[in-house]
């Protein structure tokens, strides 16, 4: 019973470390998109098209559009 509540310990034990690492990394990374953005917010910035200007962002096809096409029914031939 000690041994099972020891592997589960060391198991979690590992599991969290490897949480804080991935944290640090994404903070790392956030860090490093966030200095390339303004580096080259003057020289790489694109102008936006008029459409994309009143599109909002979050905008869905009506749902007419999202549904699949019916699939054919297949025929036997004689």
């Amino acid at each position: 019973m000690i041994a099972g509540y020891t592997v589960f310990f060391v198991v979690s034990a590992i599991y969290l470390v490897s949480l804080v690492v991935r944290r640090r990394n994404l903070e790392q990374d956030l860090k490093t998109l966030e200095s390339i953005g303004t580096e080259g917010k003057g020289s790489m910035a694109r102008p936006a098209s008029s459409e994309a200007a009143t599109k909002p962002t979050g905008a869905r096809r009506p749902a007419a559009a999202r549904r699949k096409p019916p699939k054919k029914k297949a025929t036997r031939r004689k």
